[in-house]
């Protein structure tokens, strides 16, 4: 956002008001699309009373890096400098704040008379982190057709880090995979998953990540795999796969899903929430950019 308005205002002093409008608006529309069904789960609700300061603290910092790497490696002006990339991803977990805050008061999930202040920050904490990334996402996403254009330019000039997409990767996962950590399903299919159902839904996450990345006509697929194909894709799905696992285990972990389980229903619970959250760590990398 702050590279855009310093752009326009060189042109013109509406300009950047107009931008500015613009840009907050395509935020509060990706932070609500893909975050609203955690704004209506209760067990996120419910997560966000019982989180201790320490989770919550984690949260922030985690999201707060997350926001930092994928506005960094996938905004829409990806050259700005790391101080603006800083300034941006404090501004989108402010709106994240905000918008869950209003969501929240408007579902009656808040009551500002009768619940405690820990009870309302824990809230609107867990849901906004969630929010944040959204407002990112939406913030580069759903630009306009001439900052596509900008972005194509800057994506000739500059070929995409590994690591960028690994940032990619992470966000996708937990914007796809976090939306179902909370929910009591995961544990019901882990508990009634025979040993080769949760073999068949690792392979089945395997088989989505090559197919998305490799054999698929989504944007950014075409023309980015040189030399020995067989080792690009073992390596790439590897990698996708391990960061969907641990992705994963970190959401459940923070929901309290590994609370009172054996070691194998938790192993189930991450390899069934796996499944989703490979989908969107494939997709993340080529998708949302």
């Amino acid at each position: 956002m702050t590279e855009e308005r310093k752009k326009q205002e060189a042109g013109s002093n509406s300009r950047p008001l107009r931008q500015s409008l613009k840009e907050y608006a395509r935020g509060i529309t990706g932070g609500l699309l893909f975050s609203f069904p955690l704004l209506y789960t209760m067990e996120v609700w419910w997560s966000g009373f019982i989180a201790s300061p320490f989770r919550l603290l984690i949260l922030v910092l985690v999201t707060y890096l997350l926001l930092l790497g994928y506005n960094r490696y996938a905004g829409m002006h990806p050259s700005v400098s790391w101080r603006s990339v800083m300034v941006d991803s404090i501004e989108e977990m402010g709106i994240g704040l905000v918008l869950s805050f209003c969501v929240l008061f408007v579902l009656n999930r808040i009551q500002l008379h009768d619940m405690a202040l820990a009870e309302i920050m824990g809230k609107v904490i867990v849901e906004a982190m969630a929010v944040s990334i959204g407002v990112s996402i939406g913030t580069a996403q759903l630009g306009a057709q001439e900052d596509e254009e900008e972005e194509d330019e800057l994506e000739h000039e500059k070929e995409p880090l590994r690591f960028g997409m690994l940032v990619l990767a992470t966000c996708g996962a937990i914007v796809i995979g976090g939306n179902v950590a909370p929910t009591e399903e995961v544990l019901m299919l882990a508990v009634e998953a025979q040993p080769y159902h949760v073999l068949l839904m690792a392979v089945l996450s395997l088989l989505l990540s090559v197919v998305v990345v490799y054999f698929s006509d989504f944007k950014g697929t075409s023309g980015r795999h040189t030399g020995n194909l067989i080792f690009e894709l073992t390596l790439d799905t590897c990698i996708t796969y391990l960061i969907a696992l641990a992705v994963s285990a970190a959401a459940l972990w923070f929901f309290g899903r590994f609370s009172g389980v054996s070691f194998w229903v938790a192993f189930s619970q991450v390899i069934v929430l796996g499944v989703l959250s490979s989908l969107g760590a494939s997709a993340g990398r080529l998708l949302i950019k």
